[in-house]
């Protein structure tokens, strides 16, 4: 099994660029780091100052940036926003094994058709996805797709209705190989750090990982 064979970030291909509050970055079959959480984990004073810190750097950091400037926006932003939600803010819904065995229904339910699934990791207030994306379906509608199903699922199975998940994700095309390999490393700690309380998914793919 060979990592090299996967699809990774074309740097020089073309690059479908699309801005929620999020920007988002998509090309045909790529493999992609896809993160979102539940609707209450972060206070939205915080978030707040997230968008408006992140907005500045960006002003002051135009494309196109490097791959020095690329990582240094990992570490400020997403690093930040994996730190604030491994803090455990909010309900925490995702840590009852049912409600979070539903989240997983809906990540498996397009395996194969949209999406090749790598590794995830269900926490108790977030999740985190690594996989190939089929050059036939967007991003956005794959996410979405698992988010109102699972969201609709433990909706109902809590009898209640309204928002569960953020409106937004964050997500990142993964590079190269290395960059694959931190990310299924990455997942491995999270699920270590939860205590019990997380889910984890492996392929052959991630098992291969040491």
């Amino acid at each position: 099994m060979n990592l090299d064979d996967l699809t990774f970030f074309n740097p020089w291909g073309e690059i479908d660029r699309r801005l929620n509050r999020l920007p988002h970055w998509e090309q045909p079959g790529a493999v992609y780091f896809v993160t979102w959480r539940l609707a209450d984990s972060l206070p939205r004073e915080v978030l707040d100052r997230f968008f408006e810190d992140r907005e500045g750097w960006l002003r002051n950091h135009p494309e196109p940036r490097s791959e020095e400037v690329e990582a240094a926006y990992d570490r400020l932003f997403a690093g930040t926003i994996d730190e604030w939600l491994d803090a455990g803010h909010g309900e925490c819904l995702l840590r009852v094994p049912e409600n979070a065995g539903l989240v997983v229904e809906s990540l498996q339910f397009f395996e194969g058709e949209r999406s090749v699934m790598f590794s995830f990791v269900v926490m108790p207030n977030h999740v985190h996805v690594l996989f190939a994306l089929n050059p036939s379906c967007t991003l956005g509608s794959l996410v979405q797709s698992w988010k109102r199903h699972s969201a609709r699922e433990i909706n109902r199975r809590l009898g209640r209705t309204g928002s569960l998940w953020q409106k937004d994700y964050f997500d990142r095309l993964v590079r190269d190989r290395d960059h694959f390999v931190r990310c299924v490393r990455y997942l491995r700690r999270n699920a270590v750090s939860a205590g019990g309380r997380a889910l984890l998914f492996e392929s052959d793919w991630a098992k291969a990982v040491d």
